[in-house]
């Protein structure tokens, strides 16, 4: 009977342990799952504070009107180290460029969307990776600028 008992309370001590590694098992999960959730929120919201606060990237095209005052897509060339008109408008041999930002297309073909308007706080470069504008809060650059 002795015996017995002394196996019994063995089997009950060993019950015991292996509830409690069990327990602690399952605690220790939760409080990873809970640490996993919070790391993946804490990186949403860094991805969105990124996207909100970068500056946009835009790419503009040199266009000059065709005989029926279209425009039409030129070499990038043609609108960097000539005399600056007015209101980013480029006279070179008596010809008028101009750049068209966020437009795509190419050379000889009209441009596909994009305005004439340059978009303020925009990152601003050309095809061949001149950059126009710098963005970002107080970003400014000078016109034809090489780009990094």
């Amino acid at each position: 009977m002795r015996a017995r008992r002394k196996f019994e309370e063995k089997q009950r001590a060993f019950e015991e342990a292996r509830r409690a590694a069990e327990e602690k098992r399952r605690k220790q999960k939760r409080v990873l799952m809970g640490s996993a959730a919070a790391v993946g929120v804490v990186g949403l919201v860094a991805a969105f504070g990124y996207w909100l606060f970068s500056p946009d990237h835009v790419t503009a095209q040199c266009v000059q009107d065709d005989p029926n005052g279209q425009p039409v897509v030129v070499p990038d060339s043609y609108c960097s180290g000539h005399t600056a008109g007015m209101n980013g408008f480029f006279f070179w041999g008596g010809h008028q460029y101009r750049y068209y930002y966020g437009s795509r297309g190419s050379v000889g073909q009209r441009p596909i969307g994009g305005t004439t308007a340059r978009p303020p706080g925009a990152h601003i470069t050309t095809k061949s990776g001149t950059t126009i504008q710098r963005g970002g809060f107080g970003g400014g650059g000078g016109k034809g600028s090489s780009g990094s």
